[in-house]
């Protein structure tokens, strides 16, 4: 078979690298390397400061910028160029199928907590932060001390939760242990999650630590209920099992003292998240 045909049959293959919400461009490390080049396609979850449109029009964040400097490290380390295609996708549960369904190439990046029920169904890169899932209400509701005070303090308030995230399960922990009779509602986006929870008082909130404190920096009159805070959480770029390219993402983080020890990593974080909340999560890698 001649390279040219063996070219044509990749292309074809790429075209048809579907997954649950389009056709993406994707190909194989081994692809890549074969022909000094090729596609990933990275799928996201748009949120503030990871992955947003910013002002200008422009696609960028901690995440977005986070793989634009994976695809860097492979032209500069391999001699291959990489072209990144970009997709949103708007819901969670959506997103995380899709990628588990994915052809090698195909990436994701929307916070996502690494554990170990998720490594049977998907590869992870190395923790590029850690975080802190935190609880929160209206700021109408007094902070309370200890989660068993939730029944009186909470009482009346429905649990809202971003479907298909452990922040879901965390709602319907508080539920079934402390208010078997009040209800859950379904959000779309963490978002949405903060404005409901900011404009009504009747709800109460899992979300990262990142939404609340952009949030009440910009005036939201939200309460965290510190007692409530969930801290062994870390999050990596999800892929498809079994594909070459976890090696290579293994190697990217690993390089050079590591990737989320560098000054452009830190840059990203400053850029995008503010430098009080940036400094706050840097003191937690």
């Amino acid at each position: 078979m001649s390279r040219l045909s063996l070219l044509i049959i990749i292309l074809l293959a790429t075209i048809s690298c579907t997954g649950q919400e389009g056709d993406y461009l994707a190909e194989s490390w081994g692809d890549v390397q074969e022909f000094d080049g090729g596609n990933i396609t990275v799928l996201y979850v748009p949120s503030e400061g990871f992955s947003y449109v910013n002002e200008n029009g422009d696609l960028t964040g901690v995440t977005i910028e986070l793989m634009r400097d994976f695809a860097r490290y492979v032209e500069a380390e391999h001699n291959v160029n990489l072209n990144i295609h970009f997709e949103a996708i708007e819901s969670f549960s959506g997103f995380y199928d899709t990628v588990v369904n994915a052809k090698p190439g195909v990436f994701g990046v929307a916070n996502v907590t690494i554990t170990e029920e998720r490594k049977e169904e998907l590869a992870f890169s190395p923790s590029y932060l850690n975080n802190i899932a935190v609880l929160i209400t209206h700021n109408s509701v007094s902070e309370i001390d200890d989660m068993d005070e939730i029944p009186e303090a909470f009482n009346g308030l429905r649990g809202l939760a971003f479907e298909g995230t452990l922040h879901e399960e965390r709602i319907r922990e508080i539920l079934q242990s402390y208010l078997p009779s009040s209800e859950i509602e379904m959000a779309h986006s963490n978002a949405e999650i903060i404005e409901k929870t900011a404009e009504e008082e009747n709800y109460f909130a899992y979300v990262d630590i990142y939404n609340f404190w952009r949030a009440t920096d910009q005036g939201a009159p939200l309460v965290r209920h510190r007692v409530g805070d969930e801290l062994a959480e870390e999050f990596g770029v999800i892929m498809p099992r079994g594909v070459e390219w976890e090696d290579v993402i293994n190697e990217f983080f690993d390089h050079d003292g590591g990737y989320v020890h560098s000054e452009t990593y830190r840059d990203h974080l400053r850029d995008h998240l503010g430098d009080e909340l940036a400094e706050l999560l840097i003191g937690q890698l």
